[in-house]
C-alpha cells in the first residue's frame, strides 16, 4: 500500500520511534542468548577477581607479620614461629593462585565462546536486515560506506565484548572488595583516601562524553578512507585507463589525513584524562601513606594493618586508574555501533500477503503507472503508463534512453512502488503478493551483468541453488556458454574474479542468461539481454531465448529492433509515456517514432 502524500508525518514519526527503540537496545543483550555459557563464565570472573584480593592480603601478612613481631616491646623474636607463619602464608597463597589459574582458564574459554557467538549473531542480524532493505536505501548510501562502517564497528564491538566487559567486571570486584578491606583496616584512613573519588567520577563523566564524540568522528573518517580504497579497487580498469593513480592516492591521503586529525584531537583529551587520573590517584595514595605513617608512629594502627591498607589502596587505585580506559572503550563502542543501530532501525521491505505457495501463471497488467524517484520527486520517469501481457505473450519496450523502460522492470520486481496506478500479476496487485512468490516467478537478465566473486558454476546456480549438476550444464548449453566454460582449465570451477572481471562482456552475458534459464521462471525480464554479444553469438543466444520464451510471459527491453521484430506487441516509450503500440509491421506502417528507429537500424 502506497502512503498518502498528505500523511508523511505518521511514517516519519513511526520511523523515529523505531530508531529510538533500537538505539536504546544494548548490543550486549546478545550475550543473553548464551547465558548458559556466559553466566558461569561471569561468575568465574567474579570469583577470580575476588581471589585476586587474597594476594595483597597475604602479602601484607608476609611483610607486616615479621615487622610486628620485631617491634613487640620486651620480647625476643621467635624466629622458628615467624618462619612457620611465613611458610604457611606462602603455601596458602600459592594454593589460592593455583585455584584462581584453573578457574581463569575456563572463564577465558567461556567468555570467548559466548562473546564470539554473540558477535556472529550480531553480524547475521545486521546482514539479514541489510539485504532486506529496499533498493532506495542503497541508492542513498555508497556500498563502500556500508561495508567499511559495519566492519569497523564490529571490530570495536568485538574488542569491547571480549576484553572491556570482562575487565569492567574484574575491576569492579577489585574496587569494591578493596574498599571493604581498607575500611576493615582503618576507617579513618579510608575516609581520608575516599575524599578524592568524587573528583575522579566527575572527571570520568566529563572526559568520557568528549571521548565518545571523537571516537564516533574517527569511525566516520576511517570509513571514508575505506570507501576510497574499495571504489579504487572496483574501478581499477577505469583508474588506470585515465591515469588517475596520483589523483586517487591524493583522495586516500586526504581521507586518512582527516582521520588522523580527528584521532590526534581525541588523543589530547584522552592523554589529559589519563594524566589527571595518574596524578590524582597515585598522589592520593602517597598522601594516604604519609598520613598513615603518622598514625603508625603514634600507635594508632598496627604494622600489619598499615601494610595491608597500603597494598589494598594500591589495588583500589589501580582499579580506579583502569576505569578511564574502560569507560573510553565503552564510549567508543557506543559511538561505533551507531551505524549498526541505524541499519537495524531501517524498515525492511514489506513482504505483502501471507507467505504461502502461490502458482503464478504469468499474466501482467499495468494500470496508469506514474513514478518519480525519491531523489527527484519533481521529475516523473513514468507518466500514466498502461499495458497488458497475457500469459505466454512476448511484449517488447523500445525507445530512447531515459524513456522509463528499465524503471518498469524495477516496479514489476517491487524495487520501488509507484506513486500512482498499480501493477497486477494474474489479476492480483503485486503489493498483495508475497515478495518471495513474486520475485521467484521472475528472472531478470540485465544489460549490465553483475557476477559474484565465486566460480562460474556458482554464478549460474544463483538462479536455482538446488539445481543438479546436469541441470546446471544443460542451462549453460542452452545459453551457449558450456563451450567456452569447458575451454577453461578448471571448467565450471573457474573463479570469475570480483564482479566477473576475468570474463569478457559476452561471456558474462551468457552466464546471466544461463542463470535465468536455470531459474525456470513464469515471467522473463530481458533488459538488453544480447547487447554485449557479437553477431554470431547474438544469433545463437537469441535462438536459445526463443526456445526459452515459449510458454512464458516475456517482457523485453531492446535498442536493437531486430531482436523484437517477432514480439506479439511492441510499446514505444518516450518521455515516460507509451506513444505507440502495435506489432512490428503495424508500427512500420504507421510511420511514427518506431519506423524512424527502425530505418536507422534495419534498412
Amino acid at each position: 500500500m502506497v502512503s498518502h502524500p498528505l500523511m508523511p508525518s505518521e511514517e516519519t514519526s513511526g520511523k523515529q520511534g523505531r530508531r529510538k527503540r533500537v538505539s536504546a537496545l544494548s548490543f550486549y543483550g546478545y550475550l543473553n542468548r548464551y547465558r548458559v555459557i556466559f553466566l558461569p563464565s561471569l561468575a568465574a570472573l567474579f570469583i577470580t577477581a575476588g581471589l585476586s584480593l587474597a594476594f595483597p592480603y597475604y602479602l601484607s601478612k608476609l611483610i607486616g607479620g615479621p615487622v610486628a613481631e620485631a617491634l613487640k616491646p620486651g620480647a625476643a623474636l621467635d624466629v622458628p614461629h615467624v618462619t612457620e607463619n611465613i611458610n604457611r602464608t606462602v603455601l596458602t597463597l600459592l594454593v589460592i593462585l593455583a585455584v584462581q589459574a584453573v578457574i581463569a582458564y575456563w572463564r577465558v574459554r567461556g567468555f570467548i565462546k559466548a562473546g564470539e557467538s554473540a558477535l556472529n549473531d550480531i553480524r547475521c542480524d545486521v546482514f539479514s536486515r541489510l539485504v532486506r532493505l529496499p533498493l532506495e536505501f542503497f541508492q542513498r548510501h555508497r556500498a563502500g560506506e556500508l561495508s567499511n562502517r559495519v566492519s569497523a564497528d564490529l571490530s570495536v564491538l568485538r574488542e569491547t565484548l571480549l576484553t572491556t566487559v570482562p575487565q569492567l567486571a574484574r575491576q569492579s570486584v577489585i574496587l569494591l572488595g578493596g574498599l571493604v578491606f581498607i575500611f576493615l583496616m582503618s576507617w579513618k584512613l579510608s575516609l581520608f583516601m575516599l575524599a578524592m573519588i568524587p573528583v575522579v567520577i566527575l572527571a570520568v563523566a566529563i572526559f568520557g562524553r568528549r571521548v565518545r564524540s571523537y571516537s564516533h568522528d574517527a569511525q566516520e573518517s576511517l570509513a571514508d578512507s575505506g570507501i576510497v580504497l574499495e571504489e579504487s579497487a572496483q574501478g581499477i580498469a577505469e583508474l588506470k585507463a585515465y591515469g588517475n593513480e596520483s589523483y586517487e592516492e591524493g583522495r586516500y591521503r586526504a581521507a586518512l589525513g582527516d582521520y588522523l586529525s580527528v584521532v590526534n584531537r581525541g588523543a589530547k583529551v584522552r592523554a589529559l584524562f589519563v594524566s589527571f587520573i595518574i596524578f590524582v590517584l597515585f598522589g592520593s595514595v602517597s598522601v594516604v601513606a604519609w598520613f598513615g605513617s603518622g598514625m603508625l608512629a603514634r600507635g594508632e594502627i598496627e604494622p600489619v594493618e598499615f601494610t595491608a591498607f597500603i597494598l589494598f589502596s594500591v589495588f583500589v587505585g589501580a582499579s580506579l586508574g583502569a576505569f578511564p580506559e574502560i569507560v573510553s572503550q565503552v564510549q567508543k563502542a557506543n559511538g561505533a555501533t551507531e551505524r549498526l543501530r541505524e541499519i537495524l532501525a531501517e524498515e525492511p521491505e514489506i513482504p505483502g500477503g501471507e507467505e504461502v505457495p502461490l502458482a503464478v501463471l504469468g499474466g501482467v497488467e499495468a494500470q496508469n503507472l506514474s513514478f518519480a524517484y525519491p531523489s527527484r520527486p519533481g521529475q516523473a520517469v513514468l507518466d500514466g503508463v498502461s499495458f497488458e501481457a497475457a500469459s505466454g505473450e512476448r511484449i517488447a519496450f523500445v525507445g530512447p534512453s531515459g524513456a522509463g523502460k528499465s524503471t518498469l522492470f524495477s516496479l514489476l520486481l517491487r524495487f520501488h512502488d509507484p506513486q500512482d496506478g498499480a501493477i497486477l500479476v494474474d489479476g492480483n496487485p503485486v503489493s498483495e503478493l508475497p515478495l518471495a512468490t513474486l520475485r521467484g516467478a521472475m528472472a531478470l537478465v540485465p544489460q549490465d551483468v553483475l557476477l559474484f566473486g565465486g566460480s562460474v558454476g556458482e554464478n549460474i546456480l544463483y538462479g536455482n541453488p538446488k539445481a543438479s549438476r546436469e541441470e546446471l550444464e544443460e542451462a549453460a548449453r542452452k545459453a551457449h556458454a558450456h563451450e567456452f566454460i569447458c575451454d577453461f582449465p578448471e571448467g565450471y570451477e573457474t573463479m570469475v574474479g570480483p564482479r566477473g572481471v576475468k570474463l569478457s562482456g559476452g561471456q558474462r552475458q551468457r552466464i546471466a542468461i544461463a542463470r535465468a534459464i536455470l531459474a525456470d521462471p513464469r515471467i522473463l525480464l530481458l533488459d538488453e539481454a544480447t547487447s554485449a554479444l557479437d553477431s554470431e553469438n547474438e544469433r545463437l543466444v537469441q535462438e536459445a531465448l526463443d526456445e526459452l520464451m515459449k510458454g512464458r510471459t516475456s517482457l523485453i527491453i531492446a535498442h536493437r529492433l531486430g531482436t523484437v521484430k517477432h514480439a506479439d506487441r511492441i510499446h514505444v516509450l518516450q518521455g515516460g509515456r507509451i506513444v505507440e503500440t502495435g506489432t512490428h509491421a503495424e508500427l512500420i506502417k504507421a510511420g511514427g517514432t518506431y519506423r524512424l528507429l527502425a530505418e536507422t537500424q534495419l534498412l
